[in-house]
């Protein structure tokens, strides 16, 4: 199985998982619990900015949940907004004022809804840290999944703002 996780498109080939219901979701749940899945049982997992909307104290527990997972030598994708990259842009003196309340509403979260909220902070070490914490032994960052249309590939302002990494088990 393929597991798109938070995502809403179709594709064939590929299972979603979502915290909210849609005629496109296969299963509903959050990436922070994953015990829905047998161990072992996924062959690509795709996370297009979820991590961030996970709170702290459940970041490592939710990458082994990914791991646990995830078959032998099963990949996860992961994007996330990159941290590094919004602070140099939110304080970038060639960005106005809304430009950068935008920037900062991508470090929090839109907060449109009660999902809508950014709990942690990524940048490449962080993420490779944890990563590393779970049990993943080879991780890769890409400058594109080129598999959905989602915000792993989003640049406003022409600022490229995804960390995109795949880790494999």
């Amino acid at each position: 199985m393929k597991l798109h996780i938070g995502g809403k498109e179709t594709k064939e080939g590929w299972k979603i998982l979502n915290i909210q219901k849609n005629e496109n979701v296969d299963f509903i749940g959050d990436i922070s619990d994953l015990t829905q899945f047998e161990k072992e049982s996924v062959e690509i997992i795709y996370a297009s900015h979820v991590l961030e909307h996970i709170e702290q104290k459940k970041v490592l527990e939710t990458l082994k949940g990914v791991h646990r997972i995830l078959k032998q030598n099963g990949e996860f994708y992961i994007s996330v907004p990159d941290l590094d990259i919004l602070c140099k842009a939110f304080i970038s003196p060639k960005l106005n004022l809304e430009q950068r309340i935008s920037m900062m509403r991508m470090m929090f979260g839109g907060q449109i809804d009660k999902h809508d909220f950014h709990y942690f902070g990524w940048n490449q070490e962080i993420m490779l840290y944890f990563l590393n914490l779970a049990g993943f032994k080879k991780l890769k960052r890409v400058e594109s999944f080129n598999l959905f249309k989602d915000t792993s590939d989003y640049k406003p302002f022409g600022i490229p703002i995804s960390l995109n990494v795949i880790a494999t088990k």
